[in-house]
C-alpha cells in the first residue's frame, strides 16, 4: 500500500509561475488594501472593484503555466497517494497533473451566486455587474474572503492526520486558519518545510521529525526528492 502524503502549498508554490503573492509587505495585495478586495466587508461595500480585481486575477492566470513545483508534486503520485491542499485560487496543481486538489480558498476559475454560495459552477471570463445566476442572483467569484468561513477545511484537516508524510511549501505558515493544519498531523508523521524565508519552526512543529528545506518551491521540491524521497 502506498504511503500517504499531503501537500500543503501557499503562494510561494505559484510564485515562479508569474502569479505574485497574496500581499506585499505594505499589506497591499497588487496596489489595493486587501481587505477593500478580499472580504466580505469590501464585496458588499464595492463590489464592482472586487469583480474588476479578480477579473484581472482570472485573465492573469490564462497566461501562465505551471512551474518545475507543480510538476514534480503530481510526480510523486508515481509512488505516493498524494493529496494537495492549496491555498492557492489558481489551477496550476491541476494543470500539472495532480488528481487531488483541495482548495481551501477557493477558485478562480470558478464562481457562485452571491446568496447561494453552495452554487458553484466554472467560469473563467469575466464577471461583471448584471451578471446572474440561473436564480437570478448577482454571480461572485468562489473565493473564500476575509470574514468567511472554510468550507473545505475538516476534509484537509482529515486528509492532514491520515498523512505519513507532509510537505509544506511555499507558505510562511502565517495564515489562519490554513497554518493551524500541521496540528493535526499524527506525531510519527515525517514533515518537510520548503519556503525562501521560513516561518519559525519552534512554533510550527512541536513533536514531528521536521526537515527545512530553504529554498524556491522548485528547487526545493528537486532537493526534496534528491535527499529525502
Amino acid at each position: 500500500m502506498k504511503e500517504r502524503v499531503v501537500i500543503l502549498s501557499g503562494a510561494g508554490t505559484s510564485a515562479e509561475s508569474g502569479l505574485s503573492t497574496f500581499r506585499d509587505a505594505d499589506g497591499l495585495w497588487e496596489g489595493h488594501d486587501v481587505m477593500e478586495v478580499a472580504s466580505i466587508e469590501g464585496w458588499h461595500q464595492n463590489p464592482a472593484l472586487v469583480l474588476a480585481f479578480y477579473n484581472e486575477r482570472r485573465r492573469q492566470l490564462h497566461d501562465v503555466e505551471p512551474n518545475k513545483a507543480h510538476y514534480l508534486i503530481a510526480k510523486l503520485e508515481q509512488d505516493y497517494k498524494v493529496t494537495v491542499v492549496t491555498q492557492n485560487v489558481d489551477d496550476l496543481h491541476e494543470r500539472a497533473g495532480s488528481n487531488h486538489v483541495i482548495h481551501l480558498h477557493g477558485e478562480l476559475f470558478k464562481a457562485k451566486s452571491s446568496l447561494e454560495p453552495s452554487d458553484s459552477f466554472i467560469h473563467k471570463s469575466d464577471i461583471n455587474i448584471g451578471d446572474l445566476c440561473e436564480n437570478g442572483n448577482q454571480i461572485r467569484p468562489d473565493i473564500v474572503w476575509f470574514g468567511e468561513q472554510v468550507p473545505m477545511l475538516e476534509v484537509a484537516a482529515y486528509e492532514v492526520s491520515q498523512a505519513d508524510k507532509i510537505i509544506i511549501i511555499g507558505t510562511s505558515m502565517q495564515v489562519y486558519p490554513a497554518a493551524s493544519l500541521v496540528d493535526y498531523a499524527k506525531p510519527e508523521a515525517d514533515v518537510y518545510y520548503i519556503d525562501l524565508k521560513p516561518a519559525n519552526t519552534e512554533q510550527l512543529i512541536l513533536s514531528n521529525p521536521l526537515i527545512v528545506i530553504t529554498n524556491t518551491a522548485s528547487q526545493g521540491m528537486q532537493q526534496l526528492l534528491d535527499e529525502h524521497l
